[in-house]
């Protein structure tokens, strides 16, 4: 498996116990839908492994106890501290109306409501405060818009877009650098 073919799910954080159960911390809004998972994808000195689970049961809001079937003191489940782990892609729940997954949205045409077409999604920036979209404008200039509700008006799945009601001036303030 490839990391291209999977998303995030989260990392390990911590040993749980001396029997080499873990805790894992996930990167997700629904913790519930990755309680009951028999498998998942470790990265291990930058391979997916796969880890096959024997039990695991929420703890707190977004950390889950995992005890892996073949982790069997607290040495081995010491050598999985900081591993990420990854589930294929064809698992993430399928999001409707204004709700995406960051991978989903790039290459997707960003339609503002005042000015048209801005230009194409290259990434998104979640290691600010606020998250941002990266888009490339026909003319190689970058525009950052935060991704927020009243900024969001629509995703086109079909049509690959997203209509955008920019801030006043944001736009400007790009283009005009």
């Amino acid at each position: 498996m490839r990391k291209e073919d999977c998303f995030y799910l989260g990392k390990v954080v911590s040993k749980f116990s001396f029997k080499g159960e873990v805790l894992v911390k996930l990167d997700t809004d629904e913790p519930g839908l990755y309680e009951n998972l028999e498998s998942v994808f470790v990265d291990f000195r930058n391979k997916l492994i796969p880890f096959f689970i024997a039990q695991s049961s929420l703890q707190k809001s977004n950390l889950l106890r995992l005890r892996f079937e073949d982790v069997e003191g607290e040495e081995e489940a010491d050598r999985l501290i900081g591993s990420s782990l990854y589930l294929p892609l064809s698992m993430l729940p399928k999001l409707t109306g204004k709700r995406f997954y960051y991978h989903e949205i790039i290459g997707f045409d960003v339609v503002d409501n005042e000015r048209g077409l801005l230009g194409k999604i290259m990434s998104v920036n979640d290691q600010t405060p606020q998250a941002l979209l990266e888009v490339k404008t026909a003319e190689d200039k970058e525009i950052l818009i935060p991704i927020n509700d009243n900024i969001i008006r629509e995703i086109n799945r079909i049509e690959k877009i997203i209509r955008v009601a920019a801030p006043e001036g944001l736009v400007d303030l790009y283009l005009n650098s």
